[in-house]
């Protein structure tokens, strides 16, 4: 029996912490040959060269592929795009792997589920039937759902819209985010050892700050926004603080560019990190006061370590939010109002009973099962000639949810 070839894109340290034990999965299990190919800001030194990550985790590289531009302008955008675009055609082409599978929403991604239509390759996509509408991979995210042949969303209200949106039922499976098999399968490090990794002492209160541009709002001011951020956060005297890179979106180095001036000027509060890495960044999740900023992990993965998360702004609005977020707007009060009550003992207190509304099985099983699919779903050459599913229609002939359907828990 002849393995099935599956060729895994990974273009960030974000996405490859969410696909790091389906990628095991994938290259323990005889039936399937995995195909890892590693590109974006993972072969950049500005964000930490975390390429070596993936060198360093045992996992064989298939092909690396240089599309990052020295710019983070919406024409270099456009520009990577095409990169992508160019690279991941090419690659396909010699590879011919019998299936690609993407994750999430970057802008990379949409260019390289295109090339694998166009070279009649199947698209298994992860995390599609989301929203944020303060990002403009609001559009990414939902353009590959129409490119990709087999869906794998995170919650059943992502299973719902995706169906919504003329995809097959039963070609959509709800598993879960794999990401969260982390939680599950890896040893998370010790508070002492996380504080003496980052250098900070362990008796303080401590927040984990991530904040990336709002790519949705063309007319956003990124640098406005950190400087309100970083006047809130500088209010509260008594935190100290772990700030991370945001990514290679557009705005994101002038952003990056604040907080290192920030964290140069206030070395006893805060300090600035390339890059965590999976293990540090969980640590932080379990063992930090709260976090802050607007990175998706504070509404998929802090709800499992019952962490407080102030999200700030549009980015990640119409996620499915767990009890844990508190939403706020960028405005310098806002945000100061939001910390206080996430450091509140009382709210803290309220979380204890919470449950993560994206580990949908709870025992760390996401990636063996969406592997399971991924091996024994049938490929066929009608696979992808691609037919709108019709859902049913009430009486007003639009679209009637079920009674009770709702995107909060």
């Amino acid at each position: 029996m002849t393995a099935r070839r599956l060729w895994v894109l990974t273009s960030t340290r974000a996405d490859f912490g969410l696909l790091y034990w389906l990628l095991r999965e994938i290259e323990a299990d005889p039936r399937l040959e995995l195909m890892l190919a590693v590109t974006g800001t993972h072969l950049s030194p500005e964000f930490g060269m975390t390429v070596q990550e993936i060198e360093k985790a045992g996992l064989a590289i298939h092909r690396r592929m240089e599309i990052l531009l020295s710019s983070d302008t919406r024409t270099a955008m456009t520009k990577a795009m095409g990169l992508a675009m160019l690279e991941c055609g090419h690659a396909l082409e010699v590879d011919r792997p019998d299936m690609v599978v993407l994750l999430g929403d970057r802008f990379e991604i949409v260019p390289v589920a295109l090339a694998a239509v166009a070279h009649g390759i199947p698209v298994a996509h992860l995390h599609g039937g989301e929203t944020s509408s303060g990002a403009i991979d609001e559009y990414f995210r939902h353009a590959v759902t129409k490119l990709a042949t087999f869906h794998f969303p995170a919650t059943e209200a992502y299973r719902r819209r995706i169906v919504q949106m003329g995809e097959a039922p039963a070609r959509v499976f709800n598993l879960g985010a794999p990401g969260l098999d982390h939680l599950h399968r890896s040893e998370i490090i010790e508070r002492g050892a996380l504080f003496e990794a980052l250098g900070l002492d362990p008796d303080r209160p401590t927040a984990l700050v991530t904040y990336h541009p709002v790519t949705g709002d063309m007319h956003g001011d990124a640098q406005q926004d950190v400087a309100a951020l970083l006047e809130a956060l500088a209010s509260f005297d008594a935190l100290r603080f772990v700030f991370t890179k945001a990514n290679a979106d557009s705005q994101g180095r002038a952003i990056n560019a604040q907080l290192e001036a920030w964290c140069e000027a206030n070395p006893e509060r805060g300090r600035l990190f390339d890059n965590l890495g999976q293990r540090l960044y969980h640590g932080c999740l379990r063992h930090l006061d709260v976090v802050i900023g607007n990175s998706s992990s504070g509404l998929v993965e802090a709800p499992s370590f019952r962490r407080p998360v102030v999200n700030v702004g549009k980015r990640q609005q119409g996620r499915i939010a767990a009890p844990n977020v508190i939403s706020t707007s960028n405005d310098v009060a806002a945000i100061r109002d939001g910390v206080r009550r996430a450091l509140d003992d009382l709210f803290k207190a309220g979380l204890s009973d919470m449950r993560n509304p994206y580990d949908r099985f709870g025992d760390g099983s996401t990636s063996t099962r969406i592997k399971d699919v991924l091996a024994t779903v049938e490929i066929t050459p009608q696979l992808l000639q691609k037919r709108f599913h019709d859902i049913d229609v009430g009486e007003s002939g639009v679209y009637e949810k079920h009674r009770g359907d709702h995107d909060h828990v």
